[in-house]
């Protein structure tokens, strides 16, 4: 089963997160513990997934009760050193394209139905919610029921009275007069707060073309959506053709500001390309400025739709790419590894041949799982018999991970990892001694972290080799062979 927090960071982070340049790291971090909190106050009040689908533009206070030190208190948490506005911004435009998410992997608009999809999906919700989340959730009125862990953080997040209980009525009434000279200065910084989070969007610019995006599931369905313009009369008549072409009861995330242009190039034809889009499977497409970028998981798909829209679009640059198909490059890679270890003799094993064999392999762990793919159980079986005829060499099995949440639990869960491959080639009868387990978590990242390809490369597993007979250390990779020392 698909994890749903992962399907949430691949689709809704990528086209919230598209065309930022400052930030990226915190502004990705903050969505990431934010999508299962969210899930977590949905599932615990359906009648919140109503209301906001039934709005526009949903804003966080919207979701946090309309409690504003608690939702100030939440972004202050997870905005790390990023500008709290900023943080706000972001969090407030993954709201529309999130529950546009889950009404299409639920089928349903009902809110029973979204509800049913959250606690299919449940465990690694939980599991996900970061340390001081029951806290929060306490504050909303809701029991996680999470166990020790959570309900120690609960202790933490919220404000503790109990002290000021056991104190004389004469601390009571200096307390009253602290907080009444407090109250001022209170007022005059929360002012000067909210004049920040209005103006902060606006100092980027006053003139950022106008975009939308727009993306579809396995099924060709609407996945998620969403605009930026200013134009209020337009982004209605978007809005409609949207829900009409999709049949889908939301449509699209607004975001209607000064800061863009109040119409796109060529919009007069946006109609038609959605009718075309509609349909094709995992496909996407970014409308902005003069260019219009399509994507599909199909290349022939890509291929036609380009081939198609480019008569629709005279004044734009219509551009493709064909998007990384996760399961066909994992797929791939497993026959290459296949392929490369069958074609060793076993009579002349060269530990190098080895090594480059097992890193063409991708080990694709499930979302905070060490739990070997079963796809990749029979490379590791064509390795281990071939390391029992070849006990000079030594392999270090190096973990890694991506930079999405905490360092520590990355660099514990990348060593676990590389722990539950040795033990099971261990169990395959290699030799303890021929096999150490090292975790770097998400240090030396292959590739750039803020796309969700690139953490797809980072999430990885390397085989190092050490050869006895030299006691030299040599890493493979796709690039080649490096001596270490």
């Amino acid at each position: 089963m698909t994890d749903l927090l992962e399907l949430l960071k691949q689709q809704v982070s990528a086209i919230v997160l598209d065309g930022e340049s400052e930030h990226l790291f915190e502004k990705n971090n903050a969505l990431n513990q934010f999508y299962p909190i969210l899930l977590s106050i949905l599932k615990a009040k359906p009648s919140l997934i109503s209301s906001l689908a039934d709005q526009l533009n949903p804003r966080l206070i919207d979701i946090f009760q309309s409690n504003s030190a608690l939702k100030e208190k939440f972004i202050a948490t997870v905005a790390g050193d990023a500008p709290v506005p900023e943080i706000e911004h972001t969090l407030n435009k993954s709201i529309m394209p999130t529950m546009g998410f889950l009404q299409s992997e639920a089928g349903s608009t009902d809110p029973a139905a979204i509800v049913h999809l959250i606690e299919t999906h449940f465990g690694s919700v939980k599991s996900a919610l970061p340390h001081w989340a029951g806290g929060l959730l306490a504050a909303l009125g809701i029991n996680t029921a999470m166990g020790e862990t959570v309900h120690q953080a609960e202790v933490r997040y919220v404000e503790e009275p109990v002290e000021e209980q056991k104190s004389g009525s004469w601390i009571a009434l200096i307390a009253l007069v602290i907080l009444a000279l407090l109250a001022g200065f209170w007022f005059k910084s929360c002012s000067e707060r909210k004049q920040a989070e209005t103006v902060a969007p606006v100092q980027s610019t006053s003139n950022q073309p106008a975009k939308f995006q727009l993306s579809t599931n396995a099924k060709g369905e609407l996945s998620s959506c969403q605009v930026y313009v200013n134009n209020t009369s337009y982004l209605n008549i978007l809005q409609n053709e949207v829900k009409q072409i999709f049949t889908h009861p939301t449509g699209c995330g607004a975001e209607n500001d000064a800061a863009y242009h109040t119409q796109f190039i060529d919009q007069e034809s946006i109609p038609s390309v959605l009718k075309l889009l509609k349909g094709v499977p995992n496909a996407s497409l970014t409308w902005m400025g003069d260019q219009l970028s399509i994507q599909a998981t199909n290349s022939a798909d890509a291929s036609r739709l380009i081939s198609q829209v480019k008569g629709l679009v005279p004044n734009m640059k219509v551009v493709g790419q064909q998007a990384v198909d996760i399961n066909s490059t994992v797929d791939n890679s497993i026959n290459n590894a296949q392929k490369a270890l069958a074609s060793i003799n076993p009579d002349r094993i060269r530990a190098l041949d080895v090594a480059t064999a097992l890193n063409m392999q991708i080990i694709n762990f499930a979302s905070g799982s060490s739990e070997i793919p079963k796809a990749n159980q029979s490379i590791l079986d064509q390795a281990a018999a071939l390391l029992q005829r070849a006990s000079q060499v030594h392999l270090t099995i190096k973990g890694f991970t991506d930079s999405v949440g905490n360092a520590e639990v990355n660099k514990a869960l990348s060593l676990k990892r590389a722990e539950a491959i040795k033990n099971y080639l261990v169990g395959k009868g290699v030799d303890p001694a021929q096999l150490k387990a090292e975790g770097f978590g998400q240090e030396q990242p292959k590739a750039d972290n803020s796309t969700p390809e690139g953490q797809f490369q980072n999430r990885r597993i390397e085989f190092e080799v050490l050869n006895t007979d030299t006691g030299k250390v040599r890493e493979v990779n796709q690039q080649g062979v490096t001596e270490v020392k």
